[in-house]
């Protein structure tokens, strides 16, 4: 019999759980958005979130558990995300897996968001410490987050460099509101996007020398350029759809481009064998699109149902956690800020 954790995650405004069998098997992953909530305010609210997940983590846990086919005594660890996150959404997942991994006497592993995102590429039939083998650079990009890592072995990590100010999605939902294009940014950017002839450019950060990334300056255009074609603030967000699709494609194209230009760039520099990538912009279909045409080393890429945060990838980390002997106790604490390598 394999060895099967249940994996929790409520780091940000998605309550799921589900369970994993050796690491790699998923046999359940419930997620419960929390998007149509957060919509209306344009972006995530703290103190929403987290009472949200307060409501839904429960019956979560138990989907998870129905759909897995087991009982809560037949669960052989529990791990759950203690950071980087919102310190209010953390805190519900951290405590009621400390409740449930009390109550049922299992191991309780805490797992660092960031590493769960490298591992929900070995969910997807890829075993990457195999294929291609270990050092493997991870660019992990999401709402909260732009690193790029080596991983040097299960749970050895070295830091090369991550944004300096907004990390990608976050820029992808500040820069959909210019013209008007509803939260989530990054789903609205990419549907817009679809058919634009090229025609608009924006800058690339390239920051020379360094391996970090900045958005920042490209949103400060893509705001510069609304205003000169009288998209912003004059029509309200939404002018002629031809002006905004271009727009909407050129900033697409030019956050796409540097994350597959310096992380390519990175692999061949310092040679590794291959690149994991996570997270939920690893989603967008011109970022998957850019790697897949360039990259040169094995490429490890999750699903796109599995780029976005979920319990399944938390279960994953957790097992290899739990091999290495990195097992939590009952003061197991929140770390909101806490970084990877």
């Amino acid at each position: 019999m394999g060895v099967k954790v249940l994996g929790i995650e409520t780091s940000c405004d998605e309550t799921s759980a589900g369970v994993v069998e050796d690491g790699r098997r998923v046999l359940s992953n419930v997620v419960a958005s929390q998007v149509e909530l957060h919509a209306r305010y344009g972006g995530i609210v703290p103190e929403v979130a987290s009472r949200q997940h307060i409501l839904q983590i429960t019956p979560v846990i138990r989907r998870a558990l129905d759909g897995a086919g087991m009982t809560l005594d037949q669960i052989d660890a529990t791990a759950v995300v203690y950071g980087p996150g919102l310190a209010g959404s953390l805190l519900v997942g951290v405590n009621v897996a400390k409740a449930l991994a009390f109550a049922t006497g299992v191991p309780l592993v805490g797992v660092n968001h960031l590493e769960a995102h490298i591992y929900a590429s070995w969910l997807s039939g890829q075993r990457p410490e195999v294929e291609a083998g270990f050092p493997l650079l991870c660019l992990i990009v999401s709402g909260g987050h732009t690193d790029m890592i080596v991983m040097e072995g299960h749970g050895r990590y070295r830091l090369l460099g991550r944004t300096r100010d907004d990390a990608a999605g976050e820029a992808f939902d500040k820069a959909a509101r210019i013209p008007g294009l509803p939260y989530p940014g990054g789903p609205s950017i990419q549907r817009e996007a679809v058919g634009a002839r090229g025609v608009e450019k924006l800058p690339r950060a390239w920051l020379e020398g360094t391996y970090d990334f900045s958005f920042s300056g490209l949103k400060t255009a893509l705001l510069r350029r609304a205003q000169t074609l009288g998209l912003y603030p004059a029509a309200q967000g939404r002018g002629d759809s031809e002006v905004v699709r271009e727009l909407a494609a050129a900033f697409q194209e030019s956050v796409a481009e540097v994350l597959v230009t310096k992380a390519l760039n990175a692999a061949r520099e310092l040679r590794v064998r291959g690149i994991v990538l996570g997270g939920g912009v690893i989603a967008n279909t011109r970022v998957r699109q850019l790697f897949a045409e360039r990259a040169s080393l094995l490429l490890f890429v999750p699903p796109a149902a599995l780029c976005t945060d979920n319990g399944a990838m938390v279960a994953a980390c957790g097992y290899r956690l739990l091999r290495l002997g990195r097992r939590a106790d009952l003061s197991l604490d929140v770390i909101p800020d806490s970084r990877l390598g």
